[in-house]
């Protein structure tokens, strides 16, 4: 009796012994499949990790360019701000002649009332013709200066 319990312990152990080594197998297994994966998360993380330095080279070429389009954006701006002044100062230079135009054409009108003869008549549409030829001189000559300037 002693022999069969002996040989019941004997198998029951060897029967333990038999599931160890197949689960022992089976971690084998599984540990082997995680270091793979583990090989691909690190492909993965450089792969990440390059993708990050592109991106970041190309954050700071993307603020280069704002920067210099800032730049060029002030200056044209600073360039706008100098000819909105000078047509201003133009504009008020211009409005000064027409004042005193209309001042000298006051002071050319006789002051009398004569009656108007057709020679009277013919004098002053030449005499106005000249004052427009003169006035139309003077915008060609200041816009002939602005576009100069």
């Amino acid at each position: 009796m002693s022999n069969g319990i002996a040989l019941v312990i004997e198998s029951l152990v060897a029967v333990l012994l038999a599931l160890t080594i197949g689960y022992c197998w089976l971690l084998n297994r599984r540990l082997l499949k995680l270091r793979s994966d583990e090989s691909a998360l690190k492909a993965t993380i450089a792969e990440l990790v390059t993708a990050t330095d592109i991106a970041g080279r190309a954050i700071s070429g993307l603020k280069q360019a704002v920067h210099d389009c800032d730049a060029a954006l002030g200056e044209r701006l600073g360039r706008a701000e100098d000819i909105s002044r000078a047509i201003t100062e133009q504009t008020a230079l211009g409005e000064d002649v027409v004042r005193r135009i209309a001042l000298i054409a006051t002071a050319a009108k006789p002051h009398s009332v004569r009656p108007e003869t057709p020679a009277a008549v013919g004098a002053a549409a030449t005499r106005a013709a000249a004052t427009l030829a003169a006035a139309q001189a003077f915008v060609r000559r200041s816009q002939d200066r602005q576009t100069a300037a």
